[in-house]
């Protein structure tokens, strides 16, 4: 291996444990605990060397964005791929995305509620966020009905999981009864 390929194998092993050690604080103590000087110390490294590979926390939310993006594009292709059916498609991917938002809020937040610096829904959209809205209207697009734009209805679907999402985690909703607002959904909005 030559110094170069070491010398850039250790950058990416240094990124990915900052961005892991952001995402680990996050998930504990919110992301207000999230600052370069928690993170330069949990991590071992001075600030510049944060600074060397992010800009601010900005930079250091994006990178988690995109990191939980995959991850929840895998669980609703795990969760589809498994169900027999479009019912049963739907279904998996509406609990698929609820179970992600639950175990991962800071994750979430990350994706949906905090400025990353991330453009959605855009040409330069990076690609985790594509891929993480491919794999809801995978499942969703077959079911959008005659003459409805299979994007735009995997939009609003999506609207209305993440409102059931945000909206329990705050404790606005009873989470007791997320099954049957999934049966809603998929009954009366997927008409299925």
């Amino acid at each position: 291996m030559s110094v170069q390929e070491r010398k850039d194998r250790e950058r990416a092993d240094r990124e990915r444990l900052i961005v892991a050690t952001a995402r680990d604080l996050a998930e504990q103590q919110g992301w207000d605990a999230v600052t370069t000087r928690r993170l330069a110390e949990r991590i071992e490294y001075s600030q510049p060397v944060l600074y060397s590979h992010f800009r601010g926390k900005r930079e250091i939310i994006g990178a988690v964005a995109l990191e939980g993006a995959a991850e929840m594009a895998a669980a609703v292709r795990a969760a589809t791929a498994a169900a027999d059916g479009p019912r049963s498609r739907v279904t998996a991917l509406a609990r698929a995305y609820l179970d992600f938002a639950a175990r991962n809020p800071a994750v979430y937040d990350a994706i949906f509620q905090l400025d990353g610096g991330l453009a959605f829904a855009h040409e330069d959209t990076p690609a985790p966020l594509k891929d993480a809205f491919a794999a809801l209207l995978e499942s969703l697009g077959e079911v959008a009905g005659d003459g409805v734009d299979p994007g735009l209805f995997t939009e609003t679907f999506w609207a209305a999981l993440h409102g059931l999402a945000t909206l329990t985690r705050a404790g606005r909703l009873p989470p007791e009864h997320t099954e049957q607002r999934v049966e809603l959904l998929v009954d009366r909005l997927a008409m299925l």
